[in-house]
């Protein structure tokens, strides 16, 4: 039992620093969102999409994470795109929230092949907050708080993303790059990171079933490296989905995420499923953790909910949604 504990402890201090290097990115991309890992998927489609997505993670343990967050990105003129996002996420005592301002711009490199190349960047503001109201000290089973922390501390800070996304026809590759600039440390916290780059590498490929028209099947992979100190991740993932004549459509997929150095020990594994009816989403995954943690949790959850206004068809096909059938 101390072991689990100490390795509580130890789980929790390193999402308080990866907490401002990155928003937890879990299944939310796979919810038909790809615009929460890049900038570059602002604009591409034929709506203005909106998302809301709610996570909680590592149900049953006091005080686990859990974020909510709300995207939205619509197409202006015919080769460009906008979005936005806000989010909240609280992780015992330190709690992030801020915005996105994301700007897409997209380029056919040949019409006839289908292959596009678009270029975003977003304008981030955080703000990173410790909460005190929960610290005690003291001796023995007399807990008191304690008198050298008077206030609440936090630290504002802005940055940028940026990326690039080349598709061609089923296929798409995405390069990004967060938090591109160094930030200002304040002395409040002695190991308070300054380094927050995070590098992503999102790719997949969407094919039709040879026995269906209707049906898609989406292998895909997401990468991500924190510079700091150099941890990385990564997401197999593998998407079904069935349209109706009216496009309409509902999905079933699995992820299963490792760190690059512990390939055979997964940290997670879930399935996932999803609708589009109209213009309304709903997605739900469920991701179980496979480390020592899980024996004292149930899980993550994610739930997400859409709604997608304004249908209008581009003139340029690079920002089109893609013909399924």
């Amino acid at each position: 039992m101390k072991k689990i504990i100490i390795l509580l402890i130890l789980l929790g201090v390193n999402t308080s620093y990866s907490q401002e290097l990155n928003l937890p990115v879990f299944t939310q991309y796979l919810a038909d969102n790809s615009f929460i890992i890049s900038p570059t998927f602002a604009g591409i489609g034929d709506n203005l999409r909106i998302r809301a997505n709610g996570l909680t993670q590592w149900v049953g343990i006091k005080d686990a994470p859990n974020n909510q967050s709300l995207y939205a990105d619509l197409r202006v003129l015919d080769r460009s795109g906008v979005g936005i996002s806000l989010y909240n996420d609280k992780n015992g005592n330190t709690r992030q929230t801020g915005a996105k301002i994301s700007f897409a711009h997209h380029l056919i490199l040949d019409y006839y092949t289908k292959q596009y190349l678009s270029f975003g960047i977003s304008f981030n503001i955080n703000n990173f907050k410790l909460d005190i109201n929960n610290f005690n000290s003291g001796n023995g089973s007399n807990y008191a708080s304690d008198p050298s922390i008077t206030n609440n501390r936090s630290v504002s800070n802005n940055n940028f993303d940026t990326g690039v996304l080349y598709r061609n026809k089923g296929f798409y590759l995405n390069l990004n790059i967060a938090n591109i600039l160094n930030k200002e440390t304040d002395m409040f916290m002695a190991n308070e990171p300054a380094l927050l780059r995070n590098y992503q590498v999102y790719t997949g490929y969407i094919f039709k079933a040879p026995y269906n028209d209707r049906v898609e099947l989406e292998p895909s992979i997401y990468y991500q490296q924190f510079a700091s100190d150099g941890r990385s991740s990564t997401d197999l993932n593998f998407k079904y989905r069935q349209f109706n004549r009216f496009e309409d459509y509902f999905w079933v997929g699995v992820s299963y995420r490792f760190l690059n150095d512990q390939f055979l020990n997964p940290l997670v594994l879930g399935p996932m499923a999803g609708f589009k009816k109209s213009n309304f989403y709903f997605g739900y995954s469920y991701q179980a953790s496979l480390n020592q943690l899980g024996a004292y949790n149930s899980g993550t959850h994610v739930v997400t909910i859409g709604l997608d206004f304004l249908q209008g068809i581009s003139n340029c096909p690079c920002t089109q949604s893609p013909v399924h059938y």
